[in-house]
Parts: structure tokens; sequence; C-alpha cells
């Protein structure tokens, strides 16, 4: 079975965001830009993904 990825990158910057935003991102594992991550493809990521969807950038992982 092969698990499905994404990869997410931070394109924006943090500040002056929402609390909340900034601990999404860090939740991601993102705090600078143009930093990566691969994640598993999962709906509580895709819901972290959607309330940031302003500052990241996301692709298929493989």
């Amino acid at each position: 079975m092969v698990d499905k990825t994404v990869r997410v990158t931070q394109i924006k910057s943090a500040i002056r965001r929402p609390k909340d935003q900034r601990a999404t991102l860090i939740g991601l594992g993102l705090n600078k830009i143009n930093r990566s991550r691969e994640l598993p493809d999962t709906p509580s990521v895709r819901g972290m993904i959607t309330k940031v969807a302003h500052l990241v950038r996301v692709e298929d992982g493989d």
C-alpha cells in the first residue's frame, strides 16, 4: 500500500498574521519562507493547508 504525500512550501511570511495561522504553519513544520515539508495527504493536513492556503504552495509529493 502506497501512502500519498503532499509537498507544502511556505511562500509568504507569517509576520502580522493571526496567532492561529502562525501556529498552523508551525504545526505543518514550516516557519521560514521557502522551507518545504513532505506531509501525508490526510484530511487533517488538508484542513491545516486550507487555513493557511494564502501563505503556502502545495504540490503532489509522490
